[in-house]
This record gives structure tokens, sequence and C-alpha cells, in this order.
């Protein structure tokens, strides 16, 4: 990647990406029974709760985020129902998981460029394109399920958790792990240059 098409991508807004699929291959390692029973926990399939809030001025925060954000990602969800519902989920499952709802935005916006069905040549699914082997491995085995919005929101975040735990809280490396390309910075810069996109201030 030449610097000047990698300072053009770390540059471009969420609303005017509309690049390939940028997925890489995530690693299939094996894992503890201790770990793949707490990962299977985390994304067993739950519908959402509806969001609660300590207060009125929580609440209207959120609600000053999700019109922003739908706002921003209008030219890409044009359907203001689907738009609405997509970042309900994704605020809701970024919480779940203790990540940064903006980050993972950011993630999706490199990973699938906001298309549910995309597929990368590594086999990657959806939103967040997550690789069929967790299905297997923390799931019910059926791989279909990735193109589900909650489902496939819900894995990616619980993998980029772990991901994060196994590397001690350095974002950096788990988001290297997450694109089966750890170590190297390409992958990482381009999601933290898509992340500013969504970094949305409430106050």
């Amino acid at each position: 990647m030449t610097p000047a098409r990698r300072a053009l991508l770390l540059a471009a807004p969420a609303w005017a990406w509309s690049g390939p699929v940028l997925a890489g291959a995530q690693v299939e390692e094996p894992l503890a029974n201790a770990v793949r029973s707490a990962l299977s926990a985390a994304v067993a399939d739950a519908a959402p709760p509806k969001p609660s809030f300590d207060s009125i001025d929580q609440r209207m925060a959120y609600l000053r985020w999700l019109g922003q954000a739908s706002d921003r990602l209008q030219r890409r969800k044009s359907d203001h129902h689907t738009r609405i519902e997509f970042l309900e989920a994704v605020w809701y499952e970024s919480r779940r998981a203790g990540l940064e709802t903006a980050l993972v935005l950011g993630l999706i916006q490199v990973e699938s460029g906001f298309r549910k069905y995309a597929i990368s040549s590594a086999g990657a699914r959806g939103y967040m394109q997550v690789m069929p082997f967790w299905a297997r491995l923390i799931g019910d085995g059926d791989d279909r399920r990735l193109f589900h919005l909650q489902t496939n929101l819900r894995f990616g975040c619980v993998i980029l958790r772990h991901y994060l735990d196994r590397e001690r809280g350095d974002m950096f490396m788990a988001l290297g792990r997450y694109n089966g390309s750890r170590g190297k910075a390409v992958y990482p810069d381009m999601v933290y240059g898509a992340r500013r996109a969504w970094d949305i201030p409430v106050a």
C-alpha cells in the first residue's frame, strides 16, 4: 500500500467508505476448556434488553449520539429503520463487551464497509467479518447465522474482547490478531483512522 493510499484511507470519513472487504484471516488457535466455555456463554443468543439509563441526561446523550450517528451512516444505509436497528445493536453489543462503540464502528467500516452480507477471500462473514470456525468453536456450529445482525456483532465484539484480554489491554495488538496481521501497523492504523469519524461528542 502506497503512503498516499494509506493517508487517503485514514482520512476518509465513515460515510464515504466504499472499498473492498479488507478482512484478513483470523488464526484458529486451540482454546482452553475454560476459555471456550466463557466465550460460548458470552455469545449465547439472547435478545438485547431495551437500553436503560441511570438518569435522563444519560438517555438524552444516547439519543443525541443515535441521531448524529444515523445522519453519518445515511449514505451507507438509506432505510431509517434499518439504520437505527444497526446502530442500536452496535451500541449494545460494544458496551456489553466493554468496547468503545466508535472503535467498533471504525472496525466495521474497515472490515466490511457496513455490508451485512460481505464475504472476504478468506471466508470471513458479515459486518465484523467473523471467520466461520468461530461458529464451531464457541457457537452452535451454524455459520450461516453469522449473517444475522446481532449474532455477527455479538461474535465480533466477543472475539475482539478475547483478543484484547489476551494482549493485556493492548488494542493495537488485539486489532492485529482480529485481522490476522498481528504486529503490523496498517490494519490498526486504518481502524483508528476510521474510528475518528464515529467519535461523536454528545455533551
